[in-house]
């Protein structure tokens, strides 16, 4: 883990991606599109099927790692509604596991719009956490403190001559300084967009200026994709 600056608090970003707040013990992560690999089974795209397991396993760890006591999920949960009922027993049981062991929220998202299953953590589209919205997609405008999903963002870099993409968190900065972030996706069978596409920067407006975030070598990269001209 490493630290990070937001909203005048102490966090930690994982290597995973998963984000957690000391102040509230809470650990937050998007994007985990479980049973993606069993959605496209389903149109003949044969791809093996793990990918929950393997996602359920990171976060297992990183509440392990960081002793959080709740859980926020920002949407894209499942990577579709019928998701739950596909799920093999043994990623089934480790869900479960993990929402009785923690106050769980899902936050609903896009490709999961009416939530996880009834009984497992609460469902609400929104929420807001001591001050700080969370949701699945930044709104375009908002200029309360916000975290969200949706995007995927990837860092592209050329090192020694070898581009190199990884996930990122993508902070944006307004006059008290940052206030704003998107999340990496934390599932193990997702893509991304650049960190610094025009649909990244528009929907963190407004801002001064916009950063891409990752844990390297045991410190917080910065690398920044926006400025603005006035």
């Amino acid at each position: 883990m490493v630290p990070l600056s937001f909203v005048g608090e102490d966090w930690w970003l994982t290597r995973s991606g998963a984000l957690f707040r000391p102040r509230a013990s809470a650990l937050l992560v998007a994007d985990l599109h479980l049973e993606k690999a069993s959605f496209f089974a389903t149109y003949g795209q044969m791809l093996p099927p793990y990918d929950s397991r393997e996602t359920l396993g990171r976060l297992a760890d990183a509440i392990r790692e960081t002793g959080a006591i709740r859980v926020f999920c920002l949407g894209d949960s499942f990577h579709d509604d019928e998701g739950f009922a596909r799920m093999e027993p043994h990623a089934a049981g480790m869900l479960e596991a993990l929402t009785r062991a923690t106050d769980w929220v899902w936050i609903t998202g896009n490709h999961d719009a009416h939530g996880a299953p009834a009984g497992i953590g609460s469902v609400v589209e929104e929420a807001e956490d001591a001050g700080i919205v969370l949701r699945h997609r930044a709104t375009p405008g908002e200029t309360r403190p916000e975290l969200s999903g949706h995007f995927h963002p990837r860092l592209r870099v050329r090192i020694r001559e070898r581009n190199i993409r990884r996930p990122c968190a993508v902070i944006a900065h307004g006059a008290d300084g940052p206030n704003r972030m998107i999340l990496p996706a934390f599932g193990a069978l997702t893509g991304g967009m650049d960190a610094g596409d025009p649909a990244i920067v528009s929907a963190m407006q407004p801002a001064r200026s916009i950063d891409a975030v990752l844990p390297a070598r045991g410190q917080l990269a910065r690398f920044p994709l926006w400025r603005a001209t006035n």
